[in-house]
Formats: C-alpha cells, structure tokens, sequence
C-alpha cells in the first residue's frame, strides 16, 4: 500500500513519453502496444507492458471537458434508503459545484467472477475521465489503494467498512455516540433485557455502535446478555431472522436496538408474527433515519445519521483532492442525534416462556 495517497493522487500524470523512456523504445512503439498492433517484439511488449503497470499510465478517453469534474460514486447496494439518501446529498453538491456524477457498483468479489482486478478498476475509471470516486460502505483492499494511487486519481470512502487504510479519507458519523444514545433512551424508559442487532461483523460502524450499547449498559450497571447482541446484515431479512429466533427462545428481549432502519423493519415484521405489540410488548430503535423511519408503522425511534450531509462532504472532498489540497482531516464524523417516535416505550410485563 502507499504511503503517500495524497501525494500520489494529486501528483503529475505520466505520459507515453515517461512510458517510452521507462520501458526505452519509440512513443510510436508505446502506441502500437497500447492499440494490440502485432508488430511488436515480444520482449519489447512485455517491457512495455511493465512500464504501464510501473508508472500507472492510463489513456486517457475523448469526452468533453465536463469529464475533467466527473466523479464516480460506487456502493455495492444502489437500491436502499440508505444509499438514496447519501446519492442525494453527492448530488446535490455536484450540481452547486457543476460537476458530473456516474453511478455504478462496486464489486468486492475476486477477479476470477469476471470482474476486473483491483489495478484494472482503477484504470478504467481514469481511463474514462474521472476526476475521482466516491465508494459507499466498501472495503478497499490494498490493490485496491495502490491501483488508484498508480492512476493519480483520488478517492473518498462513505462509512468504509474498515479504516486499515489510514490513507484514504473517508466520511462517517458518530457511531459509538450514536449507539450510546439509543441504548440510554431504552434504559431510560426502563428497559433492561436489551438486546443489539449490530451490522456486518468487519463494519467499523457497526462495531463502533455496538460498543456504545455496551458502554451504556456498563455505565447503568446492567449485565450484556451476550445471547442478545449479534452481528449480521443490514437488511430486512437479518432483522427478522435474528428477532424471529430471539422471540422463539423463551427469553425474549424487551426492547431491540438496530444497527439500520431496514434491519428495524425485519425486527417489527417478526414482532407482528409473534403476535407481539409495538412498543407494548417490544421497544424497538433504528439506526439511519431514513423515509423507512417515518413511514413505519408504528413510526420508528431512530438515530438519525447525516446521510445527506455525508454525501455533500464526500463530494466537496473529493474534489478538493483532485484540485491538489489535502483536506481538513483524513477522516470526517458528522454528528449524530437521536429521534423519537412511537416505537419505545415503557417496557410491559414479560409473559411466560414463548415457544
């Protein structure tokens, strides 16, 4: 991995003339291998195919000059409140900054599904003209990091799903905080059978949450029932797979901390099947605030993270990256607060063991 993300992303181009005197041959000759001309020494080609990889040369494509300020924002979800609500707000900013926005996915798959390898990525998106990237709850490896260091194209992770790359800014929200606050409401109301739903297990976001129920709970004196905290996907189907088998087990919680509002959404599906009432029989708190929370039947206490504001930071970075400043901080939290509605409440009397 670089050392120097900045410096690299923001430095000088090479060009087929630095390729032509690495690799020690004509620019004419550097063209030909470029274009799959035949005409080529094999030897000559594979010294300069290695300069390319060396120097990170990328060609660049014919677009117009709207290309110079285009960004590419990549999540490997499109689809979900979550990553609307921050598209919204990137796109927002890109229309005060009059840049343009391309929206693709964002695969973390090995290249031998198909898709193309870490290096490879990278040059296809300075390839295409991009100014930068923006990429929603990823995890970039370090191919990932030294491919777009090679293609001096900078890059801001919203929420990355872990910060082992100290080098790459990235934009989050107070997630120890957050979760701190939504553990204290229920205890406030009197809950202490709390149990916590928190998101992917490699999520920092989702373990910095986590830690702050746990913080919470310590600061109150109340026991963690370790059966009652879990690690698993933000969707739906996590939510109620996870509530479903602590409802069935006799030793239902009586308020669930969720690490999403569509984990949430899981969690009052398999309350309703349950025959339980929310929040009569169950408190239950999101995490996002997104549309889902408001809509939601009864409407969801949640903590509201910043998505909107997220993705106007991220866009602002990004850019700035790519004018050659180093921003304010490498790793951005926006604030966090907590929002309550109808599903917390005093907790009722736990009934005998359901089956």
């Amino acid at each position: 991995m670089p050392a120097k993300y900045f410096e690299r992303t923001a430095g000088k181009r090479p060009t087929l003339a630095d390729v032509a005197g690495s690799a020690a041959v004509s620019m004419p000759t550097v063209s030909k291998v470029l274009n799959g001309h035949s005409d080529v020494a094999v030897e000559t080609r594979a010294r300069v195919k290695a300069a390319i990889e060396e120097l990170g040369y990328v060609r660049r494509g014919t677009r117009g000059p709207l290309a110079q300020r285009s960004i590419e924002v990549m999540a490997d979800q499109l689809t979900t409140p979550y990553a609307m609500e921050v598209l919204r707000g990137v796109t927002d900013a890109a229309e005060t900054a009059d840049a343009d926005i391309v929206v693709s996915r964002f695969h973390r798959a090995a290249p031998d599904t198909g898709w193309l390898a870490p290096g490879d990525w990278a040059r296809r998106l300075s390839g295409a003209g991009r100014t930068g990237a923006i990429i929603l709850t990823a995890e970039l490896s370090p191919e990932h990091v030294s491919g777009l260091s090679k293609a001096h194209l900078p890059v801001v992770v919203i929420d990355p799903l872990d910060l082992t790359n100290p080098d790459v800014p990235s934009v989050g929200s107070t997630n120890f905080t957050g979760g701190m606050s939504a553990t204290e409401h229920l205890l406030g109301l009197g809950h202490r059978r709390i149990a916590a739903l928190g998101g992917r297990p490699q999520s920092v976001a989702a373990t910095a949450r986590v830690h702050g129920f746990r913080a919470a709970l310590a600061s109150a004196n109340v026991p963690v029932d370790e059966e009652l905290v879990e690690f698993t996907g933000f969707d739906y189907d996590s939510g109620f797979a996870v509530a479903d088998r602590w409802f069935r087990s006799g030793q239902r919680p009586t308020a669930i901390f969720a690490a999403s509002d569509t984990q949430a959404m899981g969690v009052l599906a398999a309350a309703r099947q349950h025959g339980l009432d929310v929040p009569r029989d169950l408190s239950v708190v999101g995490y996002d605030d997104t549309y889902l929370a408001a809509w939601s039947t009864p409407p969801l206490t949640a903590v509201r993270q910043p998505l909107w504001e997220m993705g106007r930071v991220a866009l602002d970075s990004v850019l700035a990256l790519a004018a050659g400043r180093e921003p304010v901080s490498r790793h951005i939290e926006l604030a966090t607060e907590l929002v309550v509605r109808g599903s917390t409440s005093p907790p009722a009397d736990i009934p005998p063991a359901e089956k």
